[in-house]
């Protein structure tokens, strides 16, 4: 029988740095980076079968601020007992459905690392399995995409009871080192993290690790995070999305309706901290929100452009630069306006001849 092609992603980064592979961190490594971190995930995440909840998320916790990081969970949920429950894990998830909410919560908490533990669902209940790692590289390019700056931390699916999901279990896990190592020729922060030191004697039931299951799922991405600190991966957490005031008062940049549909408006409307009045000016010059891209509609460089939400390609149209107090579009070499200085809620932003004036105005307010 052929060996597996793959190395552990700890052998092959300790090897490129040309130390050994032990799992412990280096003396030289920042082990005081702030570190937001992200678990992503199902059930497993969420922490069921815990006897606190917490799942892998509080011994993770503890095993990081031991190491001196600073430390931000973050997610749309709150699970456990521990002091900063919050989490990404959304019990009976599938794959798509992960998928579906990442780019909006990624864009909004921002995380340097991501723990991703996902596709337990899909097997156990035999759903599209013949495309389950196909839509696990397709996420894993997403978050990617989503927060270029983070660290994610890829798991092997845990050890289960249930004969549905240990049919496909080996094979879906054999393929996740190509996922990472494909992710890593590309030139992204992507790591292997395995979960084989797991076994049934860990679980609390078919599928949920225990008490002493967590410990070793935390374990795990504990030598993950290590592993990327001594490759040098991880960076200081990028700014938390915050409020885009206008200079006209009381009037916030806005995604009409907190949509994430292709050609939302991009509007004014009167602050309320809301998802969708939070905004992140990304280093490739795009401003995003709710998963998305401020846009000028259909490439336009005319004064009058609609400005609106869009998927992130990378176009000129999604370009925007900080000039005059305000946001300047190269390729047009116009500005983010409100029409006739409105301040009428819903008033749609557009493209216009910069100026200068109150209406082309936009202060980045404090997070949180």
């Amino acid at each position: 029988m052929r060996k597996p092609w793959f190395i552990p992603l700890v052998t092959l980064v300790a090897a490129a740095l040309g130390v050994t592979a032990t799992g412990v961190t280096p003396a030289s490594a920042a082990s005081d980076t702030p570190l937001r971190v992200m678990p992503l995930g199902d059930s497993i995440t969420w922490g069921v079968g815990s006897s606190t909840g917490n799942g892998y998320r509080g011994p993770l916790w503890n095993r990081l601020a031991a190491d001196g990081h600073p430390l931000d969970f973050v997610g749309t949920v709150r699970g456990g007992s521990m002091s900063d429950p919050d989490n990404q894990g959304h019990p009976g998830y599938k794959i798509h459905q992960i998928a579906a909410l990442a780019d909006a919560s990624l864009t909004r908490y921002r995380p340097n690392v991501v723990t991703l533990h996902l596709g337990t669902n899909d097997l156990n209940e035999s759903y599209q399995v013949s495309t389950a790692t196909d839509r696990l590289k397709s996420l894993v390019n997403q978050i990617t995409a989503a927060a270029p700056d983070a660290t994610v931390l890829v798991a092997s699916l845990v050890v289960s009871t249930s004969g549905s999901e240990e049919q496909y279990r080996a094979a879906y896990n054999q393929a996740i080192p190509r996922i990472v190592s494909d992710a890593q020729a590309a030139g992204k922060k992507v790591a292997y993290v395995d979960m084989s030191s797991l076994t049934t004697a860990d679980l609390d039931d078919t599928l949920h690790p225990n008490d002493s299951g967590y410990q070793k799922m935390a374990d795990a991405f504990h030598r993950g995070v290590q592993t990327a600190d001594s490759a040098g991966w991880l960076r200081n957490p990028a700014p938390a999305p915050a409020p885009v005031q206008s200079g006209i008062a009381g009037k916030c940049m806005d995604v009409n309706g907190a949509s994430t549909a292709d050609g939302t408006a991009a509007q004014i409307w009167s602050c309320s901290g809301g998802a969708n009045q939070l905004w992140s000016l990304y280093t490739d010059g795009t401003l995003r929100s709710m998963g998305k891209c401020l846009d000028a509609a259909g490439y336009g460089t005319a004064n009058g452009t609609k400005v609106q939400l869009w998927t992130c390609h990378g176009g000129a149209n999604q370009v925007w630069q900080p000039y005059n107090g305000g946001y300047r579009n190269p390729a047009s070499g116009r500005c983010l306006d409100i029409p006739g200085s409105s301040t009428t809620d819903g008033t749609q932003l557009h493209l216009w001849d910069c100026h200068g004036g109150s209406n082309q105005k936009w202060t980045t307010l404090t997070a949180g």
